[in-house]
């Protein structure tokens, strides 16, 4: 279940790029990666992280597997904090061999937006006011740079 489609859509776009053998799935229905040449793992970041459910799949299911990941947000392409972001997603898939990253910038949804505007602190209201200029993310150029991250990590098997 999503709140918003985001990390959905750009999964499918990756997967729709992908040749061979390949699954679709929730990260909460994958067991284990035995059996996948590769995987792709996809999230969205909430509340400035990788979420814990995604931290714990990474550092207790991918050591030794050819991994990449692959995030949605609602910031602006080029935001800094998106560094630290990912460096925590390679902290927790310490043990994987991560071929490659992906992050674009997705539709906040608007209960994430009300709650926001609402906040005392000046900067989450920031993030709040700049909710509307996220609409209709990720967009076509979004979607067309994930389809091309999935050739370009396939190409690395």
């Amino acid at each position: 279940m999503t709140q918003t489609g985001n990390t959905q859509k750009i999964a499918e776009a990756i997967y729709g790029e992908l040749e061979g053998e390949k699954d679709i799935k929730p990260i909460g229905e994958v067991t284990d990666l035995e059996g996948y040449d590769l995987a792709f793992i996809g999230f969205p970041v909430l509340q400035f992280d990788v979420p814990a459910n995604v931290k714990t799949f990474l550092s207790g299911k991918t050591s030794g597997k050819n991994i990449a990941t692959f995030m949605t947000h609602a910031v602006p392409e080029g935001f800094e904090a998106i560094h630290s972001w990912t460096g925590s997603c390679a902290q927790a898939a310490e043990g994987a061999n991560i071929l490659g990253t992906f992050d674009c910038q997705g539709e906040l949804a608007q209960p994430v937006i009300d709650m926001l505007l609402k906040a005392d602190d000046p900067q989450m209201k920031a993030f709040g006011e700049m909710g509307p200029s996220t609409k209709g993310q990720p967009d076509e150029s979004c979607v067309q740079k994930a389809k091309a991250f999935a050739k370009e990590v396939q190409a690395k098997l």
